[in-house]
């Protein structure tokens, strides 16, 4: 998440197939020595060597979960897994043990906390170095070629193509997977609060960081202030509110699959030193599945309502845009003006897809990760979260100009035998 005003700021964010590869994986647990980072007096793990891993197909793996707890359990820096044919990215082998490749003990904690609340949970299968799924898609530290003050040399005067090459084939995955565990819990009639399992480093340029857990949040408050509050209530710990970093970071997961859609969530960061063995992992895992407990049963139904509370970052963009002047020197753009544009755009977009009945909805999936289907669900959450009755049906005709089942007869042609491959 982004560094939070007036703290430290972290900078450590950092073209193969993914087949069934070798890849080097150091994925946090046993086995594991103490060093001290040269220069920074703080202890992290080092494993003696990279530990090769003939992985799956996919960059990231699920956890199977009864979808109708309502929760969705996520972990963006769960390994520091990079495909073969990318080395190491220049780097020594003991700086992918370290944050900036991933975040120690978090996959544990995520895996642990979906055993025991039942719940599904995503993990990515890929180091941050690579590509940050935590991070939007136009931010500058999507792709680090400097983290932590090192330098990453197979990250260095990267040409687009590779960074688009990383995004279709790592970042992408993952965030589809994301998008189809929602939608699952959506259809079940429970849309699901989504906790995301960070960790952090116990100290930074030799300041110590006094906090053993921290909830990052943005604008949302119904799962972020009771979970501060449950946490809180736990004999001696001390618990940060969005330290050590700030939950409000425009288009980073949270802000994608939870402020977008208007799902409660919440990023909780633990302190790396005490989860990298088995048993802190399982402590925390255990101490964090006895609050979420508590909180989603105190909150009932409220947590699973589509509420669109926005975000400050977009306020703060909002606000740098409405006071650009324009060539006669006025304000350009005020809310009201900003709502009626993007209506506008949306009518716009509804008519063309209407017009281009020729470009079926598999089309619009394969290459662009929507479609109709989506708009309309879109639209009907909207509508819910205004406290407006709109059924599925209604909302796809909104978006179809015709009852669905009318424009599957007229327009629906029968889908290939095989997929597709995208081309250009």
């Amino acid at each position: 998440m982004a560094p939070a005003k007036d703290k430290p700021k972290i900078v450590g964010n950092c073209v193969a197939t993914w087949a069934p590869i070798k890849l080097f994986s150091c994925r946090g647990g046993g086995g594991a020595q103490e060093r001290e980072t040269r220069g920074t007096g703080r202890g992290e793990r080092s494993l003696d060597t990279l530990r090769q891993d003939d992985s799956g197909a996919k960059p990231y793996r699920s956890i199977e979960g009864d979808a109708s707890t309502g929760l969705l359990i996520v972990c963006d820096h769960a390994e520091n897994t990079i495909p073969e044919a990318y080395g190491t990215l220049g780097l020594k082998a003991p700086d992918l043990h370290r944050h900036i490749a991933y975040d120690l003990g978090a996959a544990a904690i995520a895996e642990r906390l979906a055993e025991a609340l039942g719940a599904p949970a995503v993990l990515s299968r890929f180091s941050r170095l690579l590509i940050d799924p935590n991070r939007g898609l136009d931010d500058p530290t999507l792709v680090m070629q400097i983290s932590d003050g090192l330098i990453v040399p197979g990250n260095a005067g990267l040409a687009l193509t590779e960074v688009e090459t990383r995004i279709e084939r790592y970042y992408q995955p993952y965030h589809r997977a994301i998008e189809q565990a929602v939608e699952t819990a959506v259809a079940l009639g429970k849309p699901p609060v989504i906790v995301s399992i960070h960790s952090f480093t116990q100290a930074w340029k030799g300041v110590v960081r006094p906090w053993e857990v921290g909830v990052l949040w943005d604008k949302d408050p119904r799962l972020a202030l009771p979970l501060l509050a449950a946490l809180r209530a736990i004999p001696g710990i001390e618990v940060g509110d969005n330290v050590p970093y700030s939950g409000q970071l425009k288009g980073d997961t949270l802000y994608r699959h939870g402020t977008a859609r208007g799902l409660a969530h919440a990023l909780v960061e633990v302190r790396q030193d005490l989860i990298l063995g088995p048993e802190g992992q399982a402590e925390w895992a255990m101490r964090l599945a006895h609050v979420l407990r508590k909180v989603l049963s105190d909150a009932g139904s409220a947590l699973h309502a589509i509420e669109l509370h926005g975000s400050l970052t977009d306020e703060a963009r909002r606000a740098s845009i409405a006071q650009r002047p324009n060539r006669k020197g006025s304000a350009v753009m005020d809310e009201k003006t900003k709502i009626e544009l993007e209506a506008a755009a949306f009518r716009r977009l509804v008519e063309h897809l209407r017009a281009r009945s020729d470009v079926q909805n598999i089309d619009l999936m394969e290459l662009a990760g929507f479609c109709r289907n989506c708009l309309a669900t879109w639209y009907q959450e909207a509508a819910t979260a205004k406290g407006i009755p709109l059924s599925k049906e209604e909302a796809r005709e909104i978006v179809y100009g015709m009852a669905y089942e009318e424009w599957r007869a007229k327009f629906q042609t029968e889908a290939p035998a095989k997929p597709r491959q995208r081309t250009g």
